[in-house]
């Protein structure tokens, strides 16, 4: 039986899920960083979104890790928690 004693990861990429399931990962993480803050801070969405000069909606998307957030979205919204992104390549 194909699999079978088979490291996940290399099951994963074999089916062309591995990528895919990387990024959304990494996407929950920032978004979990991002709530963490806001609880932290104590601010609501909505002031999140006044600061950042958008919308609600917008600020409810940059949390969905399904949803394709831009990384301009992402440090605008770190910004205004007084935070910075950074990205590493490994």
């Amino acid at each position: 039986m194909k699999g079978v004693g088979q490291d996940f990861s290399e099951f994963m990429k074999e089916q062309g899920l591995y990528e895919e399931a990387q990024k959304l990962a990494a996407k929950k993480v920032i978004a979990a960083q991002l709530k963490a803050e806001m609880e932290k801070q104590n601010l609501s969405k909505s002031e999140v979104a006044k600061r950042m000069h958008t919308t609600r909606t917008a600020v409810d998307n940059a949390l969905d890790p399904t949803f394709n957030t831009s990384l301009s979205t992402i440090q605008r919204f770190a910004s205004v928690l007084g935070k910075k992104v950074s990205l590493t390549l490994i």
